[in-house]
């Protein structure tokens, strides 16, 4: 597959970065509040449960880190999350209901991401095209 070793760097620091990113909010999930100076959630386990899935998506990019050339549908689903939640936060802050600064979360967890997850689809749809055109074993 066309930039492996790039595809293996990305997805094992996706999954370094989701596991250390979903503990943390696990564990202070009000710092987003905070930082971004909103007031602080009535139910944090809320957000709390949000850093446990980001969490678990790092589990499956460590695993796609492994396996590039298997990884197509987790990568799939994790760059439409990842095209999604600036959507919802793009509205949120549209309309008043939260500022700004609350775009960091989609900065860090989102938009850096972009770039490479839409470059790995390709070469790995590339790579599953090419194994299916010569009878070999792919994606």
């Amino acid at each position: 597959m066309k930039r492996r070793r790039l595809h293996r760097i990305v997805f094992a620091l996706a999954g370094v970065y989701n596991l250390a990113w979903g503990a943390y909010s696990a564990l202070d999930p009000q710092w987003l509040f905070r930082f971004a100076g909103m007031p602080l959630q009535n139910h944090p386990e809320i957000f709390a449960c949000l850093g446990m899935v980001v969490g678990v998506y790092g589990l499956l990019y460590l695993d796609v880190a492994r396996d590039p050339e298997r990884g197509a549908r987790i990568a799939a689903v994790g760059l439409l999350g990842k095209v999604l939640g600036p959507i919802g936060l793009a509205r949120l802050i549209a309309t008043g209901v939260w500022p700004l600064k609350s775009i960091v979360l989609c900065v860090t967890n989102d938009f850096v991401w972009w770039i490479p997850f839409a470059l790995y689809l390709w070469d790995v749809s590339q790579f599953a095209a090419a194994s299916r055109r010569t009878g070999r074993d792919a994606v």
